[in-house]
């Protein structure tokens, strides 16, 4: 699973939204809830707050995280709202995608990972998005001074234009880098992307297209 470091980081403070019952979206989810569609993978999923919204507006979603109280704080909202929505304990790191779906999202998961898990996991997240479905990733890069709860020996910070081009075939909604200000006077920086995977016949046209203006 993710470090004990980064498990017991966010378990603490998972605890603390469900009894203070803070289960409003983050900006980042509010931005990627209306691209949510059909058959949904939501990796690091958290709470699960960005789940039970797709499935309350019909997708089906299957939600993994690595936190114990996240899934089952999860598998307890969907079972009594009956949402169509699998939550389970996976290690992410080592977990590799079965099947496609039509959305994939990755909201503050992959920079807590070593780098070649985190950019194979990025890979995988690509291979397995459907023809003409939704790929959102959320992570944070280099220049961020807030680190507290990664794992010193295993994280990865990606170039702040990285994430950007690695989606460069596809067709790109929405990519930004944001700034926020967090704890001791220091910033989190995040680079966000919601990108639709071309068809066959497309993504061949845009190669032809890239090969003529060589």
């Amino acid at each position: 699973m993710i470090s004990n470091h980064s498990i017991e980081f966010f378990d603490r403070q998972f605890e603390r939204q469900v009894r203070e019952h803070d289960l409003a979206l983050n900006p980042f989810e509010l931005a990627a809830l209306p691209h949510l569609h059909g058959r949904v993978l939501d990796l690091g999923c958290g709470m699960g707050n960005l789940a039970v919204s797709a499935a309350r507006r019909g997708c089906s979603v299957l939600a993994l995280d690595a936190s114990p109280a996240a899934i089952d704080h999860l598998s307890g909202v969907a079972a009594a709202e009956k949402l169509d929505i699998q939550a389970r304990q996976e290690d992410l790191r080592r977990y590799t995608i079965a099947g496609d779906f039509d959305t994939i999202v990755a909201i503050g998961l992959l920079m807590f990972f070593d780098c070649p898990n985190a950019r194979r996991s990025l890979a995988d997240i690509q291979a397995h998005v459907s023809e003409g479905g939704t790929a959102i990733v959320n992570l944070l890069v280099e220049g961020t001074t807030y680190l507290d709860m990664f794992d010193a020996a295993s994280h990865c910070l990606f170039a702040r234009s990285e994430l950007a081009d690695s989606f460069a075939q596809w067709e790109v909604m929405h990519s930004e880098i944001s700034d926020f200000e967090a704890p001791g006077a220091r910033v989190k920086s995040f680079a966000t992307l919601i990108a639709r995977k071309p068809r066959a016949g497309r993504a061949a046209q845009w190669q032809s297209k890239e090969f003529n203006a060589l």
